[in-house]
């Protein structure tokens, strides 16, 4: 086979001035481009990878507010009481001035000259009487000492109509019971001179009742030696409700 041959007619060579710097720029811009992505895929490929995201957990503590004490109440001062106004003193009166009575001044009476008397002569004195001799002392009267002065004797049983107590009523009803002892001294007129209560009953209504026994009676003077002489006795009263 014969190869084809080439005639110079055949190909035109294009001008190189045209060309050139279009083919410059573009190959230019394809380094850039690579340069830049070349770059790029490095930084890409140092950089670490991103790190996951972790939740933080916030803890809220509730803090409860502490209540404020009440508000105490104001004191409200009360003013002091007005002081009472100190009352006038009236001013006292002046006195009237009295005027002195002008007493009129009595007329001098005449004088008249008495008439002269004349002195009688003065008695002779009376000669004192003879002192009487003093009488002699009397002599105390030597005697028994009075019956009506003289101390109760205490005997057993005096001669007296005593009447029987009342049983009060009260003391009915209230059960009260006892012995009340009562003491009387008899005159030598036979006049009861003291009562009084020597022991009591135990009731006061009983006891009363007892005295006012004795009050009523009428008693005779004792007699000793066939001489009245003052006596005592007690008198024995018993309260029992099976009587």
């Amino acid at each position: 086979m014969q190869s084809p041959t080439t005639t110079p007619a055949a190909f035109q060579t294009a001008p190189a001035s045209s060309a050139s710097p279009r083919v410059i720029a573009a190959c230019a811009a394809v380094v850039v481009l690579h340069a830049v992505l070349l770059g790029v895929a490095m930084t890409m490929h140092n950089e670490p990878p991103p790190r996951p995201i972790e939740a933080k957990s916030i803890t809220a503590q509730l803090i409860s507010e502490t209540p404020q004490p009440a508000p105490q109440p104001v004191a409200v001062e009360t003013p002091p009481p007005p002081k009472p106004l100190p009352k006038p003193v009236p001013k006292p009166l002046p006195k009237p001035k009295v005027k002195p009575k002008i007493e009129p001044k009595p007329t001098p009476m005449p004088v008249t000259e008495a008439p002269s008397q004349i002195a009688a002569p003065a008695p002779d004195p009376t000669p004192p009487a003879p002192a009487q001799p003093a009488p002699p002392p009397t002599a105390p009267a030597i005697g028994k000492p009075s019956m009506d002065l003289a101390a109760p004797k205490n005997v057993a049983r005096l001669s007296c109509n005593i009447a029987e107590p009342e049983y009060p009523a009260m003391a009915k009803r209230r059960g009260e019971t006892g012995t009340a002892t009562v003491r009387l001294t008899v005159g030598v007129s036979g006049k009861i001179e003291n009562i009084t209560l020597q022991k009591s009953s135990g009731s006061s209504r009983l006891d009363d009742a007892a005295l006012a026994a004795v009050r009523s009676s009428a008693c005779s003077p004792y007699k000793e030696n066939g001489e009245a002489i003052r006596a005592t006795a007690t008198v024995p009263f018993v309260f029992s409700l099976n009587d």
